[in-house]
């Protein structure tokens, strides 16, 4: 399965942030603590998924660039497009097999524009109506992956994972207040401010 490329990520040196911005950033980062000799473990972390990434840091700087900054951003090269054909653009239409009761066809069927125009109107209302449920969720669901990955033995970590999918911002505060400063931000972060900026840090 190929997922996207992070357009963003944090690398935590340890306990301690290290550094936060693009892919080539945090990996230059990431090589200049191990050339420096840090002890401390290097993890990376995928700001939209709260997935530790593997950042490979072989080669010099202009490779890593070239591999970091390459688009499209997807790990995993795509087919190049196929010539346009001509004739009207198919503008992304995906043809698949729907299994419906004959009484939903008729529905269907009677709205205007026919059933693929009424089933496109209805998922996109439906898409309108959860985005904002789905979106917490992801946040959640992200915050809880980098939890797990550095807290997970951590005082409170299970009160706080219950304060966080009850999204209880308060609780999960009071729950993490004894963890580590980074640790405790970056992970409020993702759960309560996923798209704030970052705030690039050094680590000791």
């Amino acid at each position: 399965m190929t997922l996207p490329r992070p357009h963003s990520c944090t690398a935590f040196a340890g306990q301690h942030r290290l550094a936060s911005g693009s892919l080539l950033d945090v990996a230059l980062a990431i090589r200049a603590a191990q050339a420096n000799g840090t002890t401390a473990t290097l993890l990376a972390f995928d700001d939209a998924s709260g997935r530790v990434i593997d950042l490979d840091l072989r080669g010099t700087t202009a490779e890593l660039a070239a591999r970091f900054d390459a688009a499209p951003a997807v790990d995993g090269d795509d087919p190049p497009p196929s010539p346009r054909s001509r004739g009207r653009p198919k503008l992304g239409v995906v043809a698949r097999e729907v299994t419906l009761l004959p009484r939903h066809w008729e529905w269907l069927s009677a709205q205007p524009g026919g059933a693929s125009v009424a089933l496109r109107r209805l998922v996109e209302a439906a898409r309108r109506t959860d985005a904002p449920q789905q979106q917490v969720r992801a946040a959640q669901e992200a915050a809880y992956r980098f939890m797990s990955a550095m807290a997970g033995d951590l005082p409170g970590f299970e009160e706080a994972t219950r304060a966080l999918f009850a999204g209880n911002r308060t609780q999960l505060e009071q729950e993490t207040a004894g963890w580590p400063p980074d640790v405790r931000a970056y992970a409020l972060r993702l759960a309560f401010d996923p798209t704030s900026p970052h705030v690039v840090g050094t680590a000791p």
